[in-house]
C-alpha cells in the first residue's frame, strides 16, 4: 500500500510504501476489542468500598422482643433493611487488572493501524519538531490537516517540544511509535503519523519481531 507524505504545510512531497504486514492486514475486531477492554481495565482503581452488616458500627441488641409485637421478627439495627444499616454485596477493593498476550496486543495495534490506512484516517508528514514549544506554532501546522475530532499524532521518539506545545490542545494526544495505546489509537478520528514513524513501525510490528 502506498501513502502520500505531506509537507507541514499540507503540501504533497513524494509517496511512502506501507508495509502491508502492518497496514495491509484484514481487521480483526476481536482482538481490537480485548485490547481496549484491557487498557481501561488495568486504569481502573478499584478503591469503591462498602461495610457489610458485620463492619457497621451499632449496637447487636434487638430492638423488640421477637414475638407478641405483631411485626416481623428484628435482629439488630445493622440489617440491611434498616436505615444506616450495612450493605447487601456492596463492592469491596480489588484488582480489575489482567494480562493480555503478547501475540493479541501486537495483533490488535496492527489491525487498528490497518483500518486507519484501509479507511484513509491515516496522513503521513514529514519529520518536523517544534523547537518553541509553543501551542500556536502546532495549531498553525494542525490547520493544514483538519480533523472531524480527535487527532492523534504518532512520534518517532518522545518529542518533548511537541508535547508540550500540544498539552493546551484538548483535542489532541501524542504516541510513540513503541508505546502505542489501542484506545487512544482506535478513537481517534485522524492519525496523524511521521515519516519516520511509519519506517520504525515496520520494523517494530513487521514480521519477524519480537
Amino acid at each position: 500500500m502506498e501513502k502520500k507524505v505531506y509537507s507541514v504545510d499540507g503540501k504533497e512531497l513524494r509517496t511512502i510504501t506501507l508495509d502491508d504486514k502492518v497496514f495491509g492486514l484484514p481487521v480483526n475486531e476481536d482482538v481490537i476489542y480485548y485490547a481496549i477492554n484491557n487498557e481501561l481495565a488495568n486504569k481502573r482503581v478499584g478503591t469503591a468500598c462498602t461495610k457489610d452488616r458485620s463492619e457497621v458500627h451499632g449496637s447487636n441488641a434487638k430492638p423488640y422482643k421477637q414475638k407478641g409485637t405483631g411485626r416481623a421478627r428484628r435482629g439488630d439495627k445493622k440489617s440491611p433493611l434498616c436505615r444506616g444499616g450495612g450493605v447487601i454485596f456492596g463492592p469491596k477493593p480489588r484488582d480489575f487488572s489482567f494480562v493480555l498476550p503478547k501475540k493479541v496486543k501486537r495483533l490488535a495495534m496492527k489491525s487498528i493501524l490497518s483500518l486507519k490506512a484501509q479507511g484513509d484516517r491515516l496522513t503521513v508528514i514529514e519529520d518536523f519538531t517544534v523547537e518553541s514549544g509553543k501551542t500556536k506554532d502546532l495549531v498553525a501546522i494542525l490547520k493544514n490537516f483538519p480533523s472531524d475530532g480527535r487527532t492523534v499524532i504518532v512520534l518517532k521518539d518522545d518529542d518533548a517540544n511537541i508535547k508540550q506545545a500540544g498539552r493546551n490542545i484538548p483535542a489532541v494526544s501524542f504516541l510513540s511509535y513503541n508505546r502505542l495505546r489501542a484506545h487512544d489509537l482506535f478513537y481517534g478520528r485522524k492519525v496523524i503519523m511521521l515519516e519516520s514513524a511509519v519506517k520504525n513501525l515496520s520494523g517494530f510490528y513487521g514480521e519477524g519481531a519480537e
